[in-house]
């Protein structure tokens, strides 16, 4: 039986996408979905931090980069100021998850903000990376021009504010274990191994039975 993950995360948060490498590794050879839950840190209007403040440039230092170097993972503060908006990114996501794209498309989202310093919150960048994926550009564009998915997305939302109650990112739903933050592959695998075992347990002890003349 398969383990179903959420991943509740933000494109502008660093640590969502070191969170990434240490789950690949842990569901290899596993049978295990993944799913990736938007969330916004600061949505509109909230104002958006800005890279040259002290907030980040501390943050970046003194916890960011010493662990996306532990890790192996090339990562940037990007210099996009202030840093841009995610509804639109993730109006696009929910477009590109109804093209059976969503997980390629978060991951391609991470990484041009982390590692190429693009900004995800203009439509002419997210367009072009739509159509580095293969979705069709045009279709794409206008998706986010007419704000198509807009209520998609603020129900995506209110989930993870008020029904799943995640206050900060990345959170890990696997299964029925809910962890918040980076974890290792090793925590990772564990839960979810701990979760497999769980379900076959259910799975043995659901068919057991007693006829007339006793068990």
């Amino acid at each position: 039986m398969s383990i179903k993950i959420k991943v509740y995360s933000d494109y502008v948060c660093p640590f969502c996408f070191l969170a990434e490498q240490p789950l690949k590794e842990a569901i290899k050879g596993k049978d295990v979905e993944v799913e990736w839950m938007p969330y916004e840190l600061r949505p509109y209007p909230n104002e958006t931090l800005k890279p040259e403040g002290h907030y980040l440039q501390s943050t970046w230092k003194q916890s960011v980069y010493p662990m996306a170097e532990q890790m192996g993972i090339d990562i940037v503060l990007p210099r996009v100021s202030p840093q841009p908006y995610s509804h639109l990114a993730f109006e696009g996501y929910q477009y590109a998850k109804e093209k059976g794209k969503g997980n390629q498309y978060n991951d391609r989202m991470l990484r041009a903000f982390f590692q190429e310093e693009q900004d995800i919150g203009n439509i002419d960048v997210l367009t072009k990376l739509a159509g580095e994926l293969g979705l069709d550009e045009e279709d794409y564009r206008d998706a986010l021009t007419t704000r198509k998915y807009k209520e998609a997305h603020k129900k995506a939302l209110k989930h993870a504010y008020e029904e799943a109650n995640v206050t900060a990112v990345p959170t890990f739903v696997i299964g029925d274990t809910t962890i918040a933050g980076i974890r290792s592959k090793e925590t990772l695998e564990q839960i979810i191994n701990e979760e497999l075992n769980r379900q076959k347990s259910v799975i043995l002890t659901e068919g057991m039975a007693c006829d007339i003349d006793g068990c």
